[in-house]
């Protein structure tokens, strides 16, 4: 920061950077563990250098920095000094640092992080019944419900959650954003007010959408002693046609596993390769695969007729109750196969090389 081209790093606290730098060394970290195959989930791409053009920044003081609040509610932050904040709630305990993000709509936020206890979140609400147990089928149906929204979660005591489409709602206002700015000359400062209105649009929606799925999966868990949940191919479904569902599913199930650990209700997820849509809630028959059109279906062994959504909704609650019994999980490991099945029988070694 004392050379010529970088000279502007001085004109940000030391802890500034050296947190940028931790989290430099996270991202290799995470990247070459990818690479070797130790690092479980999605491939990690390569880090990218920051640019101090990006839309979204943010900034992390530690408590070496020396930040901290005054009197008058304020926060004072080293070679910013004092910065109005409007509270949206009481801080419970002291932080331990803090972390002001800027995002694309231009807003500013200040994050800290505190120490809870555990005991004190688990008795935030009242206990519910030890026997409730809630299974949640996530889907999309292409045909509407009467009341004008398509279900994107239908619950196993029949309840169906219809969605707000937000987006939908909003998708007029954003192509006519988004038609704005795409006329504007890049580098002029039309196009970074067109570039904020966009994001503005776009941060409502999202905003919308978070507090939705706040206030139901807060719910659930308040209702609830067990949540189980389908695990969803996310990725394969944004592909089709039902990409554009406005559903958030990944963030919504996210919501229900961290308050589920941190309220002691207990959070199953049941396999994908389940057949919950092909099996019988009252006896137990497997029917076969059925195609997305069919939502309601008659079993041939007992002549119940099932919803679609709600039979799964009663199959994954089942499997989540037989976890739960037995702490095993929902399906099997993947078990090797013995020396002797394995490999490619009656080809020869010449031939299976070539």
């Amino acid at each position: 920061k004392r050379t010529r081209e970088r000279h502007w790093l001085g004109e940000v606290s030391a802890v500034v950077l050296q947190q940028s730098l931790r989290d430099a060394e996270s991202a290799y970290r995470h990247f070459f563990a990818s690479l070797k195959g130790a690092r479980k989930g999605a491939r990690v791409g390569a880090p990218r250098f920051k640019s101090r053009k990006d839309e979204r920044q943010a900034v992390r003081f530690t408590a070496n920095a020396r930040w901290k609040i005054n009197e008058t509610g304020r926060l004072l932050l080293p070679k910013i000094g004092e910065v109005k904040v409007r509270w949206s709630r009481t801080l419970p305990a002291i932080p331990s640092s803090v972390t002001v993000i800027k995002d694309a709509a231009g807003r500013y936020f200040a994050s800290f992080v505190i120490d809870t206890d555990p005991e004190q979140d688990r008795t935030r609400f009242r206990e519910p019944d030890p026997d409730s147990t809630l299974g949640i089928d996530l889907g999309l149906t292409l045909p509407q419900t009467p009341s004008g929204g398509t279900p994107i979660a239908v619950l196993s005591d029949g309840t169906k959650i219809d969605s707000p489409r937000f987006l939908r709602r909003a998708e007029k206002k954003l192509k006519k954003a988004q038609r704005e700015l795409s006329r504007k000359q890049k580098g002029s400062k039309n196009r970074e007010k067109a570039r904020l209105k966009v994001g503005r649009a776009h941060a409502k929606v999202a905003d919308a959408r978070r507090e939705f799925h706040h206030r139901l999966s807060t719910r659930l868990i308040c209702e609830s002693q067990a949540v189980a949940v389908e695990d969803l191919a996310v990725k394969a479904l944004a592909r089709t046609r039902l990409g554009k569902s406005d559903a958030g599913w990944s963030a919504f199930v996210a919501m229900l596993e961290y308050k589920a650990a941190r309220y002691g209700r207990t959070f199953v997820t049941i396999g994908r390769f389940e057949p919950t849509s092909q099996v019988c809630s009252a006896c137990g028959i497997k029917d076969g695969p059925k195609p997305l059109h069919v939502r309601e279906w008659t079993c041939p062994a007992c002549g119940t007729v099932h919803d679609r959504d709600h039979n799964a909704a009663k199959n994954i609650k089942a499997a989540g109750l037989a976890v739960t019994a037995c702490g095993a999980r929902a399906r099997p490991e993947h078990v090797p196969a013995p020396r002797g099945e394995a490999g490619s029988h009656g080809i020869r070694s010449g031939a299976r090389a070539a």
